[in-house]
């Protein structure tokens, strides 16, 4: 009986630095946020024998709430950037979907994420096209979310930024209604990051391109053989050095 040969596969570089530093650096934002933003909007009392500038504590969540915001933003505006001038793998064409074959790509992924089908091909080297989509949206999110957040700020700070979107609190008939909204989008935050973990360990069982590991390194695994079907809505999948055969 005659075996059929192992598919060769070869190391492909493709989340750049400064996509894996905003990954991590706004994971770290978002995580400070919702817990500080759980603490503002249900403040416990901390009542112990003490100096009284000992139990600002408070004082110190809404600083590291704010720190945290300032933080979200200079990491989504370079982003936003970055969604111009990286690679092909950054740029925003690869996540807003635009063509058949990404659509029928988003098909396929929900077929497998939902029905756990076998997997029948490769999918793309960067984000799927489904991921791309949500990942889309989930810009959208943000950027309410730093709207509403820094419209909250505005009444109590004197800085320029803050000061761009004291429009929003009329919007929503005051800054309870900005607060109730900014307070729910928080859940989208949470659910998403729920679902984004699963899935991600998820995919690398199932695609076995180390999907969980390249957001570390930056390399995932492509098999030659189908090389030219990811990634057709872009430049042609190309390691950025030199191929590694496994």
């Amino acid at each position: 009986m005659i075996e059929a040969a192992a598919p060769t596969y070869f190391r492909l570089y493709v989340w750049e630095r400064p996509v894996r530093a905003f990954h991590w650096v706004n994971a770290t934002a978002v995580l400070a946020l919702a817990i500080t933003g759980f603490v503002i909007g249900n403040p416990f009392r901390m009542a112990y024998a003490a100096e009284a500038y000992q139990q600002n504590w408070f004082g110190t969540v809404r600083f590291v709430h704010f720190a945290a915001g300032w933080i979200f933003l200079v990491a989504f505006v370079a982003r936003i950037y970055w969604g111009f001038v990286g690679d092909q793998y950054a740029r925003w064409r690869h996540y807003i979907p635009h063509t058949r074959w990404q659509w029928r790509e988003i098909v396929e992924v929900l077929r497998i994420d939902i029905f756990q089908t076998k997997v029948s091909g490769e999918f793309s080297s960067g984000h799927n096209a489904l991921a791309g989509l949500t990942y889309s949206v989930s810009f959208l999110v943000y950027a309410f979310q730093i709207a509403t957040g820094f419209a909250l700020y505005a009444s109590m700070s004197d800085a320029w930024v803050p000061s761009l979107f004291v429009w929003v609190v009329p919007l929503f008939g005051g800054d309870a209604g900005v607060r109730f909204w900014h307070h729910a989008a928080m859940w989208f935050f949470i659910l998403f990051t729920m679902i984004h973990v699963y899935l991600v360990f998820y995919h690398d069982y199932v695609e076995g391109r180390g999907t969980t590991s390249s957001m570390v390194g930056g390399w995932k695994f492509a098999r030659v053989d189908t090389l030219t079907a990811p990634d057709q809505s872009d430049e042609a999948c190309e390691p950025d050095e030199p191929a590694e055969s496994g």
